[in-house]
């Protein structure tokens, strides 16, 4: 074909080894199988209220080093043993981070974070971990990004968010529809969250679309709709949204669209106002809403890792601190531990009440 019209601006490309390729070199084990299965049922209970409890969503903003993420999974599975009576904990395990303009994409696109974009090999590394942590019994939390991504991944994930630049797009809202798990919607960089319920709306709705299959070919994908939708509050346009107002005016928007009121508190972002010291203060107000009454609020976000902060991203990975997050700035694992613990201790009255009721 006559390049001066195809791919005019491609300057090269590179074949990636079918999605059931890669699942067949890294095959799940019928224990971890069943335990994505009964996590998957245990989330969709507590957002259908048959199981009272909260669920958290925890961990690194982004995942750069697959020992530290590994160090950080062990200790999350050691509170959320301890505290599951009152919140079902999974880790959050983002491979890609979506750009304003540009930077590091995430460990799917860079793993090597040098600009090698070693693609098929990120793929592998990130399923490789998500084996780990389900082998190890720790539920999984992902960003769907590329549309793609899930056909490798997504047997792995137990939670998966659309993220705020991403929930108002249509290509979105089409695969959420078709995911096989529960799916946040996070609302608009601007704050608001009418873009969230429209997603919402949308995700819940059978679609065609076109994808690929497991064989890496072409198809077109016919959905049913997912009903496990929810919003995501994270603040935006220079103000949070995660107080009793916010909360209160998304339950109404809710209720208007005729959808379920369910809603998450991401307490990073616009609701922190990115400064991660702020987080276990947007949590605390969470918690004191549900004691209060709030029958709306089902779960709670945390960026968080082994040590807290962030640092850039130099093209040198053995530079890097260990544990210390490379994009958005995190709490380190004292604060995390202490936040999760309190939160058990301060909400098992009202998550024991709500059993007995």
């Amino acid at each position: 074909m006559d390049n001066r019209i195809h791919n005019v601006n491609v300057v090269a490309k590179s074949i990636l080894p079918p999605p059931e390729a890669v699942k067949k070199a890294l095959p799940v084990s019928p224990s971890a199988e069943r335990m994505i299965i009964d996590s998957r049922r245990t989330l969709q209970n507590i957002l259908d209220r048959r199981d009272p409890r909260l669920f958290a969503v925890v961990g690194p903003c982004s995942i750069h080093d697959i020992s530290a993420a590994l160090e950080y999974a062990g200790r999350l599975k050691s509170v959320a043993d301890s505290v599951g009576d009152v919140i079902f904990i999974l880790m959050r395990v983002y491979f890609e981070k979506p750009r304003t303009t540009v930077g590091w994409k995430g460990l799917i696109n860079d793993p090597d974070m040098d600009d090698s974009f070693r693609v098929e090999k990120g793929i592998r590394m990130a399923r490789e971990l998500l084996l780990n942590l389900t082998d190890i019994g720790l539920p999984t939390a992902t960003e769907a990004l590329d549309p793609i991504m899930p056909q490798y991944l997504g047997d792995l994930v137990t939670w998966t968010a659309i993220g705020a630049r991403t929930t108002q797009s249509q290509t979105h809202r089409e695969m959420a529809s078709g995911l096989s798990t529960p799916v946040g919607f996070k609302n608009g960089t601007d704050g608001s969250a009418d873009v969230a319920v429209n997603a919402l709306k949308s995700a819940q709705q059978p679609h065609h679309f076109l994808g690929i299959n497991q064989d890496g070919r072409t198809a077109v994908f016919q959905t049913g709709g997912n009903r496990y939708g929810h919003v995501v509050l994270r603040g935006g346009g220079g103000r949070p949204n995660y107080d009793s107002v916010s909360v209160a005016l998304c339950e109404k928007a809710l209720q208007e669209a005729g959808l379920p009121q369910r809603i998450v508190i991401d307490c990073s972002h616009g609701n922190s106002n990115k400064d991660p010291a702020l987080q276990p203060l947007v949590a605390r107000d969470c918690f004191e809403q549900i004691i209060n009454g709030n029958r709306s609020i089902f779960g709670f976000m945390l960026e968080s890792n082994l040590r807290e902060g962030n640092q850039p991203v130099n093209g040198d990975p053995s530079a890097l601190e260990y544990g210390v997050s490379v994009t958005d700035a995190c709490i380190g694992w004292e604060t995390t531990e202490q936040v999760l613990e309190q939160a058990a201790q301060f909400l098992r009255p009202t998550i024991q009440g709500r059993k007995t009721a």
